[in-house]
């Protein structure tokens, strides 16, 4: 990755960032992984236990790094092409490569004003602001260790935007396709979005917002099934986690499944990850594994849509998403909630915006503990 040169088209950034979640890549990182994930929170050591078999199901190894490394090839390919010669770093909240390298790499690299790309579409605490607070750390540790400021501009939420759209809605039609004929009529359509507790849930956004998480993973599913023709459809929930006393967003996409079938008779189901950018942990655990494992003791098919990450266009939106701050073009979008994300140096998006719910101090110590440990990147 080179420094820009005096004629590339960028006047005010020099570096884009991609700042994601992180995961292990070998069964002897999974465990200080989630103990990143999970630090300062009291989750007992059989909460991660129970975490860390899913990860070791899979060879220890999270698909997260590795898809976010083909976005990022996908990227710089859409930068050269649109006259951009700016280089492309990554980094990660949880685990290798850290967001502080990442800073320091920019830092000694003469990188003094860079975007940032958060691997998530949402608004939020965990979708938005944890992304802002890890910029305001990284400008931390740059002061800290006596390295260069550098300043961090995120870019904003794309959960309505018409590429992400319109690629979801195309991965939508050609599950459908793949269903045996006689039952693409009858097949319904489910999109799925990591859950959150309701606690968490009133505290997105503002007063004037309402849960705006919740209410952009419903008005996207609107916007993706009104381009595919679709008028009647679900929007569920899957990866809760901690105590089960502690109410998350429901219903849980495994226990739907299982109520249309035994209400309903319900055979197939395209069910689209809507709140997923790429195939990681809680796609292929809890959809490519629980659902289709219960799925097929009842049945039943089902048809998972594929995550919009490595495609094309997702890397196309991205560099859109440049072109509205570069050449302060008009945003693209098709929804009416609000759209924020795009601030300087980890502010937040307004005041009290997305504030992180507190948890009960008692939580520190109870053995059922309330552990949200998955990435909704």
């Amino acid at each position: 990755m080179n420094a820009r040169t005096p004629d590339t088209k960028s006047d005010a950034y020099d570096a884009l960032l991609v700042l994601s979640f992180g995961g292990p890549e070998g069964p002897e990182e999974v465990r200080p992984f989630l103990e990143n994930v999970t630090r300062g929170r009291g989750i007992p050591p059989e909460r991660l236990d129970e975490v860390g078999a899913h990860y070791y199901h899979f060879g220890g190894v999270s698909p997260l790094n590795r898809l976010n490394k083909e976005i990022i090839a996908n990227v710089e390919a859409e930068l050269a092409a649109r006259g951009y010669d700016i280089p492309v770093y990554f980094g990660n909240r949880n685990w290798k490569p850290f967001d502080n390298e990442a800073a320091e790499q920019m830092a000694a690299d003469g990188i003094r004003n860079a975007l940032v790309f958060a691997t998530s579409a949402w608004g939020g605490y965990s979708g938005c602001r944890q992304y802002h607070e890890d910029i305001q750390g990284m400008r931390a540790h740059l002061e800290e260790i006596g390295a260069p400021e550098v300043t961090f501009t995120k870019l904003r939420q794309f959960y309505d935007h018409p590429r992400f759209v319109r690629t979801m809605a195309q991965y939508v039609r050609e599950s459908f396709d793949k269903l045996p004929e006689d039952l693409r009529d009858e097949a319904r359509l489910v999109f799925t979005a990591h859950s959150i507790p309701l606690n968490a849930k009133d505290v997105d956004g503002t007063p004037i917002d309402g849960s705006i998480y919740s209410r952009q993973v419903e008005e996207s599913s609107a916007l993706i099934a009104k381009e595919v023709g679709v008028t009647d459809f679900d929007v569920v929930w899957q990866s809760r986690s901690g105590s089960p006393h502690v109410p998350w967003l429901e219903p849980d996409i495994v226990d739907h499944a299982v109520e249309l079938n035994e209400t309903n008779g319900q055979k197939a189901l395209v069910v689209c990850p809507v709140g997923f950018i790429s195939d990681h942990m809680e796609v292929i655990w809890d959809l490519d594994s629980e659902l289709m494992d219960e799925a097929t003791r009842r049945g039943m098919i089902i048809e998972r849509v594929a995550t919009v990450g490595p495609s094309d266009e997702f890397a196309t939106m991205v560099v859109d998403l440049i072109d509205e701050i570069e050449m302060k073009r008009v945003i693209e979008r098709l929804g009416t909630l609000p759209v924020r994300g795009s601030t300087v140096n980890g502010e937040p998006c307004v005041p009290g915006c997305c504030a992180p719910r507190k948890r009960p101090a008692a939580s520190q110590t109870n053995p059922n503990a309330d552990a949200p440990v998955a990435s909704r990147s």
